[in-house]
């Protein structure tokens, strides 16, 4: 059953949010679009968590798996990341969360398999590309 990109994601970002949810995060916002950042530096956090002290700004990324060789987490590059850090500064100035809070950027990569039945979910933990 093929199903177009929007809906793969949407559906990406819903098994993601369970998935942290199970593991004793706290979803504190998602799809998360900065007032502060503007033009190609604008993007989208797709789910903002908390653990512990650390608030972990999550890109989801999901493929159909059709046996294809790229992993869905490669998707996320040195250019997304740097837009990603963009918009994490206008969500903890929205937020009036101090800089000096701990926090990072985690990558959930999700392959779903055709029919929808299951998914392989990754979980890659405070991500550093540079």
């Amino acid at each position: 059953m093929e199903i177009n990109s929007k809906k793969l994601g949407e559906l990406g970002e819903k098994i993601a949010e369970k998935f942290l949810k199970k593991r004793g995060y706290k979803i504190l916002d998602r799809n998360y679009i900065s007032k502060f950042v503007s033009g190609p530096q604008r993007g989208e956090i797709d789910i903002i968590a908390k653990k512990g002290d650390i608030i972990s700004f999550v890109e989801v990324k999901t493929l159909e798996d059709k046996g294809f060789f790229v992993a869905p987490e490669e998707k996320v590059n040195f250019l997304k990341q740097r837009k990603i850090e963009k918009m994490i500064e206008g969500w903890l100035i929205e937020k009036k969360v101090s800089f000096e809070t701990p926090w990072q950027i985690d990558i959930v990569a999700l392959r779903i398999k055709p029919g929808l039945k299951k998914a392989k979910i990754h979980h890659f933990k405070n991500i550093n590309l540079m």
